[in-house]
């Protein structure tokens, strides 16, 4: 398969390194606005500067977007236009309305989309998962993730931030967890939200909380902050709890806020019960990081040659969406935000 790489940020730079290694693959070109430091493997293959410029030239069969958010749309449609399958980065766009227009042409051209919620591909979560449905709704979901970043990785935030906040950005492969789980639809979303320093624009905000309630009755929380001021305490919290018990990711065993490789680690579950009895599961030897962009890539070049149907895949990244940028809104406008009405 013909691949095009566009954007060549941290998970850029992994998808391509996934394909250059990919007996199926065959990198065609990449493109970055700059011109980026390129490790060894990657430095042979064309550089674009313009995604439709690369598209005409390349013809690829699959495109791989990790862009800054506020392309993704365009570019996927783009893409899907002129012949290739898709992967893109979450999260699928910056509106409801962009994320249902990739969707519908992705059906309507019968390309296949993948959007990039690397949890999906991480046995731990998986297992964690499919715990959580053994126990049986309605769940409370209490799940976070903090980062105190600074220097490089702060001045990063800071740019994903003129786009998507963080709540959104990460709050996707949070909120697509607690969807998973439940099977069950939002009914309303309320958000809290502070900006907490002077170096990001004064509509823009670097903490945000919400709160989700889905028709099954079950209720979640999700949390996330980026920036220099956050705390290191309590930084990872990951609970499901049911009337039977609870699954969490036992948080003391993880790295620094700002470890790629911890934000998708889980090192151990404790399955706790109501009649007060507890397990635990150890998972030694998790993927890292760059073990799950592998995987990713290596799932849509699977959906492709085995025309995998991607329809729930692709509603549970709109629907996991449109919940984050309901809370969003909820912080922009002081108002809870309801689902169907």
């Amino acid at each position: 398969m013909r691949v095009l790489i566009a954007g060549l940020g941290t998970m850029g730079m992994s998808h391509a390194l996934a394909h250059h290694r990919h007996p199926q693959s065959e990198i065609v070109g990449l493109v970055n606005r700059s011109s980026p430091a390129l490790p060894t493997e990657l430095q042979s293959y064309p550089l674009f500067n313009d995604l439709r410029d690369a598209l005409e030239a390349t013809h690829p069969d699959i495109v791989v977007i990790a862009t800054y958010s506020d392309s993704h749309a365009d570019y996927a449609c783009a893409a899907m236009e002129a012949g290739a399958h898709v992967f893109v980065e979450k999260p699928l766009a910056t509106t409801v309305a962009d994320a249902r227009r990739v969707v519908e042409m992705a059906a309507r051209l019968k390309r296949k989309l993948v959007v990039g919620y690397i949890l999906r591909h991480h046995p731990s979560w998986q297992r964690l998962i499919a715990e959580a449905r053994v126990l049986g709704g309605p769940y409370v979901f209490r799940l976070n993730l903090n980062q105190q970043s600074k220097g490089a990785t702060w001045e990063t935030h800071k740019a994903l931030m003129q786009t998507t906040p963080p709540i959104v950005d990460c709050g996707v492969h949070y909120v697509d967890v607690m969807c998973q789980i439940t099977d069950a639809k939002p009914v309303r979303v309320h958000g809290m939200g502070l900006r907490l320093s002077p170096e990001i624009a004064a509509d823009m905000y670097n903490y945000g909380q919400f709160q989700v309630l889905f028709d099954d009755g079950s209720v979640g929380w999700y949390e996330a902050g980026w920036g220099p001021m956050m705390s290191e305490v309590a930084h990872f919290v990951k609970d499901v709890i049911s009337p039977r018990g609870a699954v969490s990711i036992l948080s003391g065993m993880h790295p620094a806020s700002d470890s790629v490789d911890g934000h998708t680690k889980v090192g151990a579950l404790r399955i706790h019960g109501a009649d007060g009895t507890d397990r635990d599961i150890d998972f030694p030897g998790e993927p890292g990081h760059q073990d799950l962009c592998d995987a990713e890539q290596a799932y849509l070049l699977r959906a492709i040659a085995e025309d995998i149907d991607l329809s729930r895949h692709m509603s549970d990244a709109v629907q996991s969406l449109a919940i984050c940028l309901a809370a969003d809104e909820s912080i922009r406008t002081g108002r809870a935000i309801e689902f169907g009405t």
